[in-house]
C-alpha cells in the first residue's frame, strides 16, 4: 500500500501547480481521498477531499475557488490543481486515503499517507 505525491516546486505568487498522487489500486477505487498540508511550525491541516466516485469534493475555506481536487480511478491517481497560489500556501502537501468512501477533513479518518511534496510560493 503506497501513496506517492509529486508535482511540488518553487513558484511565485499567482502561479499554478498541479500535484499528483499515485496510489495502489487496492486502497484507491473504493476510498475517499484527501490532500493535507503542513507548514513549518504548524499542525497538519485539511486542504481538500474527494469521494470515491469523485462526485463530492470539499475544500478548506482559504483555497475555495483556487484549488480543485480530482481523481482518475482508472489510473489510480488523484490530483490537486492549485491556481493563484499565495505565500501562505507554502507547505509540504500530503495525499491520503480515507477509511471511508467519502473524504473527510479529519486526519484520523485517513488510513494511509504518502510522502509529501514541498510547495513553496514566493511573494
Amino acid at each position: 500500500v503506497q501513496l506517492q505525491a509529486s508535482g511540488g516546486g518553487l513558484v511565485q505568487a499567482g502561479d499554478s501547480l498541479r500535484l499528483s498522487c499515485a496510489a495502489s489500486g487496492r486502497i484507491f477505487s473504493n476510498n475517499g481521498m484527501g490532500w493535507f498540508r503542513q507548514a513549518p511550525g504548524k499542525e497538519r491541516e485539511f486542504v481538500a477531499s474527494i469521494a470515491w466516485r469523485g462526485g463530492t469534493m470539499n475544500y478548506r475555506d482559504s483555497v475555495k475557488g483556487r484549488f480543485t481536487i480530482s481523481r482518475d480511478n482508472a489510473k489510480n491517481m488523484v490530483f490537486l490543481q492549485m491556481n493563484s497560489l499565495k505565500p501562505e500556501d507554502t507547505a509540504v502537501y500530503y495525499c491520503a486515503a480515507s477509511r471511508r468512501a467519502y473524504g473527510s477533513n479529519l486526519p484520523d479518518d485517513y488510513s494511509y499517507w504518502g510522502r509529501g511534496t514541498q510547495v513553496t510560493v514566493s511573494s
